[in-house]
């Protein structure tokens, strides 16, 4: 063999060794990746982390993914007559007709009432008069009427009650929270820090909406400036407010909106509240309930209505007055 070739050998075995290694290495990545994935796959329940390598950021279907406690409906479901009108047929957005409008931007729902009657009724996107559609932040109006409802009933003093009354162990953290009052959550004006960054897996706001143990999360929270000075929209006061009607009512929050709200308003159907995992068992306060549009559409009308569903005042007229 000459040196020509003797240098060729070589240079194969090299490059040969070399390959074997890159793949061996490649081998070591992929095991690692998968056992990581693995571990995020059977850690949903319990990870931040996990919940964002598994789920990503919030969608259209989190009650899928989400545990979740039932809302009772009633026996007694209230059904709109519905009332024919055209009105809809030659209504354009942006020279676009109502329908393809509603098709083409992805939405699932569209109810329209008036007094007592539906105008319109339409469902897209493969979606259904039965079809389960996820709340996000309505769940927030649900929660504040909670409070009214509450405050009606003597489980909460009043609005300007500070939230350590209820949520005593705050004050070990900062004695600045006996200053931030219901009224301040439900204004979104409380100063406790709230920083929105969609790129950050571990910002607040995949926080509030994604930690397995929201009530931690929310008696971890940090005072940056004193209440009442702005609106900042801070998806860590409903969590709190969560606390304060778990703590005053001795009840879940869930269970609170089924027996004052949901059935007799008349829903007709079960709905859901996401929780934060089974461990906890806590409602995400400012996204997670599930139900049919038809029935989310009734708290509008029972705002209508002055908080009246018949001859039963169910939220306070005054609350009404208030919360419009």
């Amino acid at each position: 063999m000459n040196s020509s070739q003797s240098k060729e050998t070589l240079l194969r075995k090299i490059v040969r060794r070399a390959a074997i290694a890159l793949l061996a290495l490649v081998l070591v990545l992929a095991t690692v990746a998968g056992e990581g994935y693995g571990w995020a796959l059977a850690s949903t329940d319990t990870s931040l982390a996990a919940r964002g390598i598994i789920w990503g950021g919030s969608k259209y279907d989190d009650w899928k993914r989400f545990p979740s406690r039932v809302v009772r409906a009633g026996d007694t479901p209230v059904y709109f007559d519905v009332e024919q009108n055209d009105i809809f047929e030659d209504f354009t957005i942006e020279d676009v007709q109502l329908e393809d409008f509603l098709e083409a931007t992805n939405t699932t729902a569209f109810i329209v009432l008036h007094d007592d009657a539906l105008l319109y009724e339409g469902y897209f996107n493969g979606s259904s008069h039965e079809a389960t559609q996820a709340s996000f932040s309505v769940a927030k109006s649900f929660a504040s009427t909670l409070v009214g409802v509450a405050i009606e009933e003597g489980f909460i003093g009043s609005l300007e009650d500070p939230i350590t009354v209820y949520v005593p162990e705050l004050l070990e953290r900062d004695a600045r929270f006996a200053d931030i009052t219901i009224r301040h959550l439900l204004m979104m004006t409380s100063g406790i820090r709230f920083e929105r960054d969609e790129s950050n897996p571990f910002s607040d706001d995949f926080i509030t909406s994604h930690s397995p143990d929201l009530r931690a999360a929310a008696l971890n929270t940090e005072i940056v400036e004193a209440p009442g000075q702005r609106f900042h929209y801070n998806d860590y006061n409903p969590q709190l407010i969560g606390v304060v009607l778990e703590r005053a009512t001795g009840m879940p929050v869930s269970e609170y909106l089924a027996t004052r709200l949901w059935s007799p308003m008349g829903a007709e159907a079960y709905g859901s509240w996401d929780l934060d995992s089974e461990r906890s068992g806590f409602e995400r306060m400012s996204v997670g309930i599930n139900g049919r549009a038809i029935d989310f559409a009734k708290l509008g009308w029972l705002f209508l209505h002055g908080g009246k569903v018949g001859d039963q005042q169910l939220v306070p007229q005054a609350w009404i007055e208030q919360a419009t």
